[in-house]
């Protein structure tokens, strides 16, 4: 086994690293660069973009080919990592969801034709993208095969769409949509994606859902689809493979989430650090108690714990696994690790994690959904256990090289 990774990709972390430091954090900090919904300014997102672009560090995750940088999965797990140590850095260096998990399944399963159109002013910057999928009870949401309720009924070349969906990340500021709806009953190849504009007619966003914690840009929708019309070429793959690309999409998506929850665990701990190394009460340091010490070393175990499940799963997808029982168990580990991460840093620091002087506030805030987005720890551990009970002690092996 080996845990080293190569010279470039100790380039592209190190320079990310310096650009966080240098050029994210003191924006951070100043309270002027938020929009309403706590997320950076797009006015000094523009900025911050053009000069990630200009030192080389933008789109990470894509062929050069595509306008990336060709990093592999591992790679991808290092720098991912490094960028979320500020709240802002995934969306500076065009790897936020969900444009990151759409540009990378566009990469890999649209037509030429489909890159140039819905791809590529992504990859640029120009527009963002969203993913539609997830409906209001009683319909899809980590059943899409079974629940999905929006329908999609071929009429000549085209495709008639009716239904409604909620909690679709991004739309309100979205410019280019997957949609997944039913076409068909059958429990397999039932569901096809699309392609579509925010200016299709009888596409709507009905609401911006309030959410708990801070949002991306473009919030949190529902969206109501109401006789729009779709052309045959806007699906997405073919018809019925619909289930096909959200699973193509979806597993590396959620190992990118948890590379970046990994980087803000890691700010979390670092504040905690900081503060308890400053602190005196009752004559000590808080960082010379044990109770403290033991928080904190509790914390580095369980942050290194999480980086070697994401590594392990990130080295699988490399293999050309899909890595499901290891995807699966990174996202349980890493979704709880971010909130316990948060949640202790906040306790040492007392009033003031508690306020705005920091961003631990904020990270607790956003903490609570990542064990609910892309699949609650329940259905995790369904898998989980599915998978253990078809293989029994296969489930723990090693991997036998040539």
């Amino acid at each position: 086994m080996d845990f080293t990774i190569s010279p470039r990709v100790e380039d592209y972390r190190a320079r990310i690293a310096r650009f966080v430091e240098d050029e994210l954090l003191p924006v951070e900090a100043d309270r002027t660069n938020y929009d309403a919904h706590e997320n950076i300014r797009t006015d000094v997102l523009g900025r911050l973009r053009d000069k990630a672009k200009a030192e080389g560090l933008w789109c990470l995750q894509l062929a050069p080919e595509t306008g990336g940088q060709g990093l592999d999965t591992v790679g991808m797990a290092v720098c991912y990592e490094e960028m979320q140590r500020s709240i802002f850095g995934p969306v500076v260096f065009n790897s936020a969801a969900p444009d990151d998990g759409n540009m990378m399944v566009m990469e890999k399963a649209a037509t030429p034709e489909q890159k140039e159109r819905w791809l590529r002013p992504v990859v640029e910057g120009r527009v963002r993208s969203s993913f539609a999928m997830t409906e209001p009870a009683p319909g899809s949401g980590s059943d899409p095969a079974g629940m999905m309720l929006t329908t999609a009924r071929r009429e000549g070349d085209s495709y008639v769409v009716n239904g409604r969906k909620w909690f679709i990340t991004g739309a309100e500021d979205a410019a280019h949509f997957i949609l997944v709806a039913r076409t068909s009953d059958d429990p397999r190849k039932g569901l096809t994606a699309f392609f579509h504009h925010r200016d299709t007619p009888g596409f709507r966003i009905e609401r911006r859902i309030p959410i708990m914690g801070p949002e991306e840009h473009g919030g949190h929708c529902e969206v109501v689809y109401e006789d729009m019309v779709i052309p045959a070429e806007n699906v997405f793959m073919e018809e019925g493979d619909g289930l096909k690309m959200t699973q193509m999409r979806l597993g590396p998506a959620r190992l990118t989430h948890c590379m970046r929850w990994l980087g803000l665990s890691k700010r979390c701990v670092e504040i905690a650090t900081d503060y308890a190394h400053e602190r005196i009460a009752f004559g000590e340091r808080l960082a010379d108690r044990e109770s403290i010490k033991v928080m904190l070393g509790d914390l580095a175990m369980q942050i290194e714990v999480g980086r070697i499940l994401v590594a392990k799963a990130a080295w699988a997808i490399d293999q050309g696994s899909f890595a499901r029982k290891e995807v699966s168990m990174a996202k349980v580990h890493v979704a709880n690790l971010l909130h316990q991460a948060a949640d202790t840093a906040i306790q040492i620091n007392g009033a003031r994690g508690y306020s705005k002087d920091t961003p631990l506030e904020w990270i607790y805030r956003y903490a609570r959904q990542a064990r609910l987005v892309d699949g609650a720890d329940e259905v995790h551990k369904m898998v989980l256990e599915r998978t253990l009970a078809k293989e029994g002690r296969a489930f723990w092996t090693w991997e036998v090289g040539a």
